[in-house]
This record gives C-alpha cells, sequence and structure tokens, in this order.
C-alpha cells in the first residue's frame, strides 16, 4: 500500500509517500480502507522528532484519525462486516491507504457526512467531549472558557458547549478566528495580545469566574486559568503548545478546591480506546445526525501533499481541522 513515512526527524520535507506492506486484521480487528485523515498537532510535534509513538505502534507513520471503508475481518468481529463506513482514532499510522483496528474502536459514519467530513470528526469531538464532559462533568448553563478556539477541538468544543445547554468564552490570537467561532455558538471572544486573559473572563462572567476551563495550551495560561476559576472549577489540560512549565499559585488551588487534571487519547489502554470509541458511537454520532454538530474544514490535501499540509498548519492560520484525501 502507500503511505506517508516519516524519513527522519525534521521539517515537512520530510514526509515522503512510499510503498509499505499492507497491514492484516488479526482476531477481533478489521482492515478498513481509508478514504480520508487528517493532520493534527501531534503529527508535527512527532514528525520533529518530539512526540514519540506509544510501544507498539507504527513508528514512522503518522496520523491519528481516519474515516473509511471496512474491506475484511479478523476472527471474532461482530457487528462490522466488508462494505461499512467507518470512523475512528488510531495511535498513529493513519496516513495509508489502509489501517487495522480492533473493531470495538470504531462508529459507522453517519449516512449525512462524506468521508472528508467525518475524517475531521474523530481526534477533535472525542477530545472535547471527553474533556470538558467524560471528565470535566459539564454541566447545562455553567460558563466553558476555551482556548485556541479556532483549532479543530476549539471549533468542536464550541458546538458541545452549545448543543447541552453551556456558555463559553474564547480565547485566539487573531478576531478573525474569534469571529468565526462566534458563527459556531461561541458566546464571546477574547483576542490574546499579551497572554493575560483572567481579568476580561471576570469582566464577562462576574468575579465568580468560569466553572471550566478546556486548556489546550498550557505554560503560562494555566496560571491565568487559576485567576478566572471559579470555585470548586475544573481545568482540564490537554496541550502544552506554549510549554509544560509554568509558575503558579497553589494556594488558589487550595482556596478554591479547583481540580487540575490532565488527559491525552493516544497513549491509552485498548480497553479505554473502545471507551472513547463508544463514546463517539452514542454520543458524538447522534449529534452529528441531527445537525447540532459539524465538522468544521478549512482545506483539503491529497494524501501525496502531506508536506504542505503540514507546512500550511504550521503557519497557524488554519480554521478547523486540515484534511488528507485518499478517494
Amino acid at each position: 500500500m502507500k503511505a506517508v513515512i516519516v524519513t527522519e526527524s525534521g521539517g515537512p520535507e520530510v514526509l515522503q509517500l512510499q510503498d509499505v506492506p499492507d497491514p492484516q486484521a488479526q482476531h477481533g480487528e478489521v482492515r478498513v480502507k481509508v478514504m480520508a485523515t487528517a493532520v493534527n498537532r501531534a503529527d508535527l510535534i512527532q514528525r520533529k522528532g518530539n512526540y514519540p509513538a506509544p510501544p507498539g505502534t507504527v513508528a514512522n507513520i503518522l496520523g491519528l484519525e481516519f474515516a473509511g471503508v471496512v474491506i475484511d475481518v479478523g476472527e471474532g468481529v461482530f457487528g462490522m462486516k466488508p462494505g461499512d463506513r467507518v470512523f475512528g482514532l488510531v495511535p498513529g499510522g493513519s496516513y495509508a491507504e489502509f489501517v487495522v483496528v480492533n473493531h470495538r474502536t470504531l462508529a459507522r459514519i453517519p449516512d449525512n457526512l462524506t468521508f472528508v467530513e467525518a475524517a475531521a470528526v474523530p481526534e477533535a469531538f472525542v477530545t472535547a467531549y471527553d474533556a470538558m464532559v467524560s471528565q470535566g462533568n459539564l454541566k447545562s448553563g455553567e460558563w466553558v472558557l476555551i482556548h485556541a478556539v479556532g483549532s479543530g477541538v476549539g471549533t468542536a468544543a464550541v458546538q458541545i458547549c452549545r448543543a447541552l445547554g453551556a456558555r463559553c468564552i474564547g480565547t485566539s490570537r487573531t478576531k478573525d478566528k474569534v469571529d468565526r467561532a462566534m458563527e459556531l455558538g461561541l458566546h464571546r471572544g477574547i483576542v490574546m495580545e499579551k497572554g493575560d486573559f483572567a481579568a476580561e473572563v471576570k469582566t464577562i462572567v462576574g468575579a465568580q469566574g468560569v466553572n471550566l476551563v478546556l486548556e489546550l495550551i498550557g505554560g503560562n495560561y494555566v496560571a491565568e486559568d487559576l485567576e478566572c476559576i471559579a470555585d470548586q472549577g475544573r481545568i482540564i489540560l490537554v496541550g502544552l503548545l506554549a510549554g509544560a512549565k509554568v509558575d503558579m499559585n497553589l494556594g488558589a488551588i487550595l482556596r478554591k478546591r479547583v481540580l487540575l487534571k490532565g488527559t491525552t487519547l493516544r497513549a491509552r489502554p485498548l480497553e479505554e480506546k473502545i471507551v472513547a470509541g463508544q463514546l463517539l458511537a452514542n454520543n458524538i454520532v447522534p449529534l452529528l445526525e441531527s445537525g447540532q454538530l459539524k465538522p468544521i474544514i478549512d482545506k483539503t490535501f491529497p494524501l501525496a501533499d502531506a508536506a504542505k499540509a503540514h507546512e500550511y498548519v504550521e503557519k497557524n492560520d488554519s480554521f478547523g481541522k486540515v484534511v488528507l484525501t485518499l478517494e
């Protein structure tokens, strides 16, 4: 099969389309013909050599999500058959014509979504829903602060808040992304200029602060989060684009009884990945079918142009997802 290979750590130019052996479905697995996949920030970091693939995962083929068609099934598979349109998450390897995955981690693609649209769903929407609802215990009427609101996860989080009756504030470094997020249901936006936002957040929601923070940036943002989080608020740390270290006031965590929790999808054991697949199938798909959620796609590239797609994502101009097509 054709796959985009990371030939060595480095810039986008290290990505090359090559022939590699086809993967084969084993017990409990299905082989899927990939019709589309998507570029995630983790792909860029891994390409540079700073985010190793989990043990047992293909190390030189990027890609954390896919949409495609089941080609064949291994022994012990139930509820899936050749021809089914499916999508889901993988720990790596979806920049390729085929992937092999455990059938219990998959969900069926709603009839109202194309393969390109479906490929933009799993990583963004499962990450946002899992962080805010499953771990952050989001409730209707609460205020949520969403950083990097123009990202794939950010645009998914805004829509999930709207669907569940929560109110949200989003931050971005550009006014254009804030304005576009407002069209998705964002209540208020903050254009980041100096890196501080806590005072403006409290001006919007009141001195009590926000109930939940979806923290996609890390670094000094976490210290600001503590300044504007409500008593018994929850900060769910998903990304570290601004760095892994921060000088923050631990006393605020004690005084406000704040929950600060980190999360990641990629390194979870199979049992938890099955739960994530069920979340996609049972919680997110119905909202996609009803039109309450929709994937936001900024641009598409052929798989052979993965290097160009990485270059584009690294400019930080995209709003929503960048998808690689194999159709």
